[in-house]
This record gives structure tokens, sequence and C-alpha cells, in this order.
């Protein structure tokens, strides 16, 4: 028997406010989802503006990366990235009904080395959605460090 991490909901909330207060410094309208290790909403937030698109994307982002362990923009990276063409996880994207995101703005959350969640972001392009997921990725770390937790905060995570 193992014992496991959870996400609690005030961590959620946490780390949405983060990416949401890393959004409107940027000035971009974005969409955050912080799902469970399941890839189940905790949190939804679209910002006032936001498009009316962005949760469901948000959300696929956030399920993708806690489902599959790894940062949704690696499945489309070359020359590797195994939903590329010729790779051995073309098409993958049409898998759960199209729910698996491939493309930039989805990232797990790991701690202590456990998949315990994903963080979705939607508005922004690609170098705006990182921005705001690595806000709420260290806005966890940050409030994790007093009890000893290790959250891994970087662009590229494969677990």
């Amino acid at each position: 028997m193992k014992s496991a991490l959870k996400l609690q909901l005030e961590e959620a909330r946490l780390m949405a406010r983060a990416a949401l207060a890393k959004a409107q410094d940027i000035a971009v309208l974005e969409t955050v989802c912080i799902t469970d290790e399941g890839g189940f909403p905790l949190v939804m937030e679209r910002m006032d503006g936001g498009r009316v698109t962005g949760p469901q994307i948000a959300w696929n982002k956030a399920f993708t990366a806690a489902g599959h362990k790894r940062s949704t923009h690696l499945f489309n990276t070359a020359p590797n990235g195994p939903a590329l063409p010729g790779n051995e996880a073309f098409g993958i994207q049409w898998s759960f009904e199209g729910k698996f995101a491939v493309f930039v703005g989805g990232f797990p959350i790991v701690v202590n080395g456990e998949v315990v969640g994903g963080v979705g972001l939607s508005g922004g392009n690609g170098e705006q959605d990182t921005a705001c997921g690595l806000a709420a990725l260290q806005a966890l770390k940050d409030a994790l460090a007093v009890s000893g937790h290790e959250v891994v905060v970087q662009a590229d995570i494969k677990k």
C-alpha cells in the first residue's frame, strides 16, 4: 500500500490566483484550470473578456498533463515528439473524445516526484501560457516549502 499526496482546493485556488495575477501583469486574458491527479477540475477561472472557448481548452490541457504526466507541448516538439506525424503516438490528440491536448499550455503538478494534478492555460500565445503556468507552479512551491515538499517548476516536465 502506498500513501499519496492529494492537491487540496485551497492549494488549487492559490495556483489559479497566481496564474491570473501573472496574466494581468503581462496583459493577456487567460483561462486557468487546475485539476486533480485524474484530470478533473478543482478550480477553473476565466478572466473577464477571455475567450468563451478558454475553459474547455484549459481543462483539456490540464487533463492531458495530469493524466499523461508530461507538459503538453512535449507531444509535438521535434524531433521525437510522440504525436508528430510518423511517430508512435501520432493521432493521440483524438483520444478521450478529443480531450487530449498536444500543444503548449498544460503542465503536470509534480510534488515529491509524484503527479498530483495538472494546470492548463488558454488565452495567450505559447510563451504567455507558459509564463502563467510557471507562476502557478511557483506559487505552490512557495506555499509548500515550509513543509519540505518539493514542487517541480519548469516548462518541460516529463514524469
